[in-house]
């Protein structure tokens, strides 16, 4: 993380679009994934890894755009990243992953000047002293906030289905047999 700019849990919070340099692939989507947590009612985390994916991408309005390894996408493809930055105000927050260093990547022409510096006060450097154990945690946190999510719905389908039961409604699913084309079904809904 560099001393000027915006420190790394400011970063995770804010909607400042972020560089993120080093770490494994999975540590940068964690980290990706806990910041989007925190935009999580205006949009979806939306992870792009090609380069014909950038321009879609960058049309929605909100949400969280995560790419694992902005060295794999093209240099024109960075350019909308860039013209994003500087003439979206409705943009998603960007995640801009790099498996190497900055300098690295700067050296082998695979990061673009313009979005370095557009980037420049929002980097994390996840090598840095206890990045890998933070990383670690938030990916803990994440799992067992899904699995809270999870039971959460379980909860409200069984109290449904209860509830159904109890004012005479039943569902039934139908199966198809055959293995020839299949048909799209609905479930059966009948009063007792």
């Amino acid at each position: 993380m560099t001393p000027r700019g915006y420190r790394e849990e400011e970063l995770v919070a804010n909607r400042a679009s972020v560089l993120l340099s080093g770490g494994t692939e999975d540590e940068r989507r964690t980290w990706a994934a806990t910041a989007a947590r925190n935009f999580s009612k205006e949009g979806p985390l939306v992870e792009v890894r090609q380069t014909e994916q950038v321009g879609d991408a960058l049309r929605q309005p909100r949400g969280v755009l995560f790419i694992p390894d902005v060295a794999r996408i093209s240099i024109p493809a960075q350019g909308l990243i860039v013209r994003c930055l500087q003439t979206q105000e409705e943009r998603p927050k960007i995640v801009v992953g790099l498996s190497g260093g900055v300098e690295l990547a700067r050296s082998k022409g695979s990061l673009r000047e313009d979005l370095l510096y557009r980037l420049h006060l929002a980097q994390v450097d996840l090598t840095l002293d206890g990045m890998r154990e933070l990383i670690a945690q938030r990916r803990a946190q994440l799992v067992a906030d899904e699995v809270a999510r999870k039971a959460e719905a379980d909860r409200l389908a069984a109290e449904k289905a209860a509830q159904m039961k109890a004012s005479g409604i039943t569902v039934k699913s139908s199966r198809l047999r055959s293995k020839a084309a299949p048909r799209a079904t609905s479930p059966k809904v009948t009063r007792r």
